[in-house]
Parts: structure tokens; sequence; C-alpha cells
């Protein structure tokens, strides 16, 4: 499939199984990124803003590593697999993480529930997944304009 066509058809004629495998990978970072700052923060009993801000950088961290890994794998060095990661994943894992951390700082007591707390989880769980569902459409409309994920396309299968 050729991701690299721009405008409403190219957009269009990704399919939306290509758009959520996308942001499937990106939550994986994400997530690790995220739920290790929550945790850390929260068990730290840092402010709220001090744990997102956290939670916020580790996710950017880990979905970038993610993605570079792959790129390394396929033989590409270290500075072009960095500008790779940077330019598939920066757009995906901001919408992700403005929506995910909105969320648990919406969500009343959540970020303060503690790490027992099932308050605490459930709203983390639930606040991934709609991040998950709201960014799908916007990988899906960058992978048809050859922009996000569709430019680490050519080394997935490469190496």
């Amino acid at each position: 499939m050729d991701h690299s066509t721009s405008g409403t058809r190219g957009w269009a004629s990704v399919p939306w199984p290509v758009a959520a495998q996308a942001t499937l990978h990106c939550l994986t970072g994400c997530a690790i990124g995220e739920v290790l700052g929550m945790v850390v923060g929260t068990a730290l009993g840092l402010h709220g803003a001090a744990t997102v801000a956290l939670s916020v950088a580790l996710a950017f961290v880990f979905g970038y590593a993610l993605t570079m890994r792959g790129v390394l794998r396929a033989g590409v060095g270290f500075r072009q697999a960095l500008r790779v990661a940077l330019a598939a994943d920066t757009v995906s894992i901001a919408v992700m993480e403005i929506v995910d951390n909105g969320l648990m700082v919406g969500i009343p007591g959540a970020m303060d529930a503690g790490l027992s707390s099932v308050l605490f989880w459930g709203s983390l769980a639930v606040s991934l997944a709609i991040a998950f569902v709201v960014t799908v459409p916007v990988n899906r409309w960058m992978i048809g304009r050859g922009r996000g994920h569709a430019v680490v396309h050519a080394y997935h299968h490469a190496g």
C-alpha cells in the first residue's frame, strides 16, 4: 500500500486497521511512559503538575525509543533513526498525551487517589483507551498524507 498519497483521497484510502496498528504502536510507548510517570510521581507525592510533566516526558522518551528500535534494527544510524522517530511519532504522541492527561486531571480525585486505588488505575486505563480512540483518526489522516507512521513504514520490513 502506498501511504505517501496526499489529500482527501489519500487519507480516506488508508484502512482503519492500518491507522489502529500505528496508534497501538504509539500507545505502547505512551502507556509505558505514562504509567511509569504516574506511578513514580504518585509514589513520591509529587504535585499533580509535576506528575503530569514527568508522565508526558517519559511517554515521549518511550514512544520514540520503541520507534527507533525498529529503525535501528533496519540498519539506520542513530541520528537518522532519531529524526525518523521524531517525524513519525511527535504528533501522535502529543495528541495522545493531551487527551490522556487532560482526562486524568479532569477526573475528580484521580491524580490524588494513590497507587492502591481503583479510581487511580481505572482512570488511567479509561484515559489511555479514550486517547487511543481519539488518536486513530489523526494517525489515519497523517498516514494518508505520507506523514506520521508512514515515515517509518519503509523500515518495518527492512533489516
